[in-house]
């Protein structure tokens, strides 16, 4: 904070000094040293302030966040050259060059000796998938399981039905609902995630829906044990594609586009898994899912998502079990994501 200068005790204006006081005769102006010095000094000041002024280096106030903005942003020759200067040269950012994919024989192989080498090291189950959004070419592993638990990235499937069943009532979520979501998504929040659960209708309303996505071979838990809900990599995919797809998804756009916000602004702390695969670690948007089973203390760890990965928008899988620890099944989907975006792109 700039505090003001003090003033006089009782405030008001300072009192000039009497003007009943004897003048003495007024040397010329040119004759005073002090004069000239000031008109001197003033002189070079304005023109030092009028060069920084039309200088490109010179920087906006740090108090301005505009001017800040401003400054940081591309300039133009008439605002900050010299006249007498050419006008610089502008370059845009080259748009990254996407990667081609492998062939499929070729991209199975890296991905199946990547996935059996973190398997040989880390134990537990795992399998992987990934995909083009935009494209057919696709590249998954498979350790021979049937299925997994979905633990939390079910609550991906428990709002896009509950979002489903609003699309054919023609209604639209309460604000109770809005605020369950937001936190169930973002934050993971499990109470939430019951009560949607409800409004989706329920194992039976979770069933339903997943015919109208496409899900196969996923099956929802058993009462209120939505974590228990058992789900492929490939059904996984069809799920996100419902999410991130065009028109050809059964959610409307605006659907789609409200999961999407969620999806990508996560709460920090859960930011981990399918990221891995995303090249600048800011481009993506994703759901985890993390559970230790009770009988053997051992860890579900799971993440679904859509990354920016070789110039190219990929959609990612990653189910495992069997896990030693929460942050030992986090590293190994971490990595299991990375390796199968790489061996689908050179």
């Amino acid at each position: 904070m700039t505090h003001a200068p003090p003033g006089p005790p009782h405030g008001g204006r300072a009192r000039g000094r009497s003007r009943s006081h004897r003048r003495r005769p007024r040397t010329p102006w040119w004759k005073r040293p002090a004069v000239v010095s000031a008109a001197v000094l003033g002189t070079i000041g304005l023109v030092t302030l009028a060069v920084v002024t039309r200088s490109p280096s010179a920087k906006a106030h740090d108090d301005d966040p505009a001017a800040d903005a401003k400054a940081s942003g591309p300039t133009t020759a008439a605002s900050t050259a010299p006249a007498t200067t050419a006008a610089p040269t502008t370059t845009a950012a080259p748009t990254p060059t996407a990667l081609p994919t492998k062939s499929p024989a070729q991209a199975k192989s890296e991905l199946s000796a990547a996935i059996k080498e973190l398997s040989d090291k880390r134990g537990g189950r795992l399998s992987v998938a990934v995909t083009e959004l935009d494209g057919d070419a696709g590249v998954s592993y498979d350790d021979g399981s049937s299925t997994y638990d979905t633990a939390s990235i079910v609550k991906v499937d428990i709002l896009a039905t509950v979002l489903l069943r609003h699309q054919k009532a023609g209604t639209t979520l309460t604000s109770t609902e809005r605020s369950e979501a937001t936190v169930m998504i973002r934050q993971s929040d499990n109470d939430a995630a019951t009560a949607l659960w409800h409004a989706a209708g329920g194992t039976s309303g979770i069933n339903a829906a997943n015919k109208t996505f496409g899900l196969k071979h996923t099956r929802a838990g058993a009462g209120d044990l939505w974590g228990l809900t058992q789900t492929t990599t490939a059904d996984q995919l069809a799920l996100l594609r419902v999410v991130f797809g065009g028109s050809d998804s059964p959610l409307s756009e605006a659907s789609r586009t409200y999961m999407k916000g969620l999806m990508g602004t996560v709460t920090k702390g859960q930011q981990w898994g399918a990221s891995a695969a995303d090249e600048d670690h800011a481009g993506f948007a994703l759901k985890n899912g993390w559970l230790q089973r009770s009988g053997t203390g051992l860890w579900d760890i799971n993440s679904v998502g859509q990354v920016q990965y070789g110039g190219k928008t990929l959609l990612v899988c990653v189910l495992s079990s069997g896990n030693k620890s929460e942050q030992a099944g986090i590293d190994k989907v971490e990595a299991a994501a990375l390796a199968a975006a790489k061996a689908l792109l050179s």
